[in-house]
C-alpha cells in the first residue's frame, strides 16, 4: 500500500498537475510572494483552506467509490462534485480543477480498473477523480486525504522554484517542515469521508479566487493556473 500511495502522490504522475501553480503565479506577480518566508506563509494558508477542502472531498469520493454497487453511490459522487463546484467561486479555478480531474482519470485508467462512471464532458473536479482512483488502487479515504493535502502544497512549492528561482533544497526543507501540518489537515479531512456532502468543509481563500481570475486574463503566463 505504501508504494501504491507513493505512485499516486508522485509529482511525475502524468496528470497535468505540473502545469498548474496553485495560485502562486498571480501571487508572485502581485508581489505577495517574493522569497522563501513568503512562500512558507502562502503554503500554510493554502493548506488550511484549499488543502482542507480538497482533502475532505477526495476522502469522501474515495469512500463513495469503494461502495460503487448501485445508483446511490453514483448519485453521491455527483452530489460531491456539485458541492465542490459550489465551493469554488472562481470560474477559472473550476475550469482548472476539471481539467486536472480529466487528466488524472486518464492516468488512473492506465494503472487500475476504474468503475464505469458517466462523468460530465468537462470532467470531474480533481479531488473527486483523485478519490475514485485512490479507491481503485486499493487505498482508503485517509490515503486520499493525505495525497490531496500534500498536492496542494507540493505543486506551488515546485512552481516557486521556477517562478522565483528559489533554492530547491530550501524549498523541499520547507515542505518537510510542513509535514506535521499536512498530516493534521489530512486527518481532519478524512473524518468527513462518510458525512453528508453538504457538511464538508467550505474554507475559503478569496485572494486565490481573485488571483485566479486575474491570471486567466493574461495573454502570457508560465502556468495554466
Amino acid at each position: 500500500m505504501l508504494t501504491t500511495l507513493l505512485v499516486l502522490a508522485d509529482g511525475r504522475l502524468p496528470s497535468g498537475a505540473h502545469a498548474h501553480s496553485g495560485g502562486l503565479e498571480p501571487a508572485v506577480a502581485a508581489a505577495r510572494v517574493a522569497d522563501l518566508a513568503d512562500l512558507d506563509g502562502f503554503l500554510r494558508g493554502r493548506l488550511a483552506t484549499a488543502g482542507l477542502v480538497t482533502a475532505a472531498f477526495a476522502a469522501a469520493a474515495c469512500a463513495s467509490a469503494a461502495l460503487l454497487t448501485g445508483p446511490g453511490a453514483l448519485a453521491r459522487l455527483d452530489v460531491l462534485d456539485a458541492e465542490l463546484d459550489a465551493r469554488t467561486p472562481s470560474p477559472a479555478q473550476r475550469k482548472a480543477s476539471r481539467q486536472q480531474g480529466r487528466a488524472l482519470l486518464r492516468a488512473g485508467r492506465a494503472m487500475w480498473p476504474l468503475p464505469a462512471v458517466s462523468w460530465p464532458a468537462t470532467g470531474p473536479h480533481q479531488p473527486i477523480a483523485l478519490g475514485v482512483i485512490t479507491a481503485a488502487a486499493g487505498l482508503d479515504p485517509s490515503h486520499a486525504a493525505t495525497t490531496a493535502a500534500y498536492g496542494t502544497i507540493s505543486g506551488p512549492a515546485s512552481a516557486a522554484v521556477r517562478l522565483l528561482g528559489l533554492d530547491p533544497y530550501r524549498v523541499h526543507a520547507l515542505l518537510a517542515a510542513l509535514a506535521v501540518d499536512c498530516d493534521r489537515v489530512a486527518d481532519r479531512a478524512a473524518a468527513y469521508a462518510k458525512q453528508d456532502p453538504e457538511n464538508l468543509p467550505a474554507a475559503s481563500a478569496p485572494l486565490l479566487d481573485i488571483g485566479a481570475e486575474v491570471h486567466a486574463s493574461w495573454e502570457v503566463r508560465l502556468f495554466a493556473s
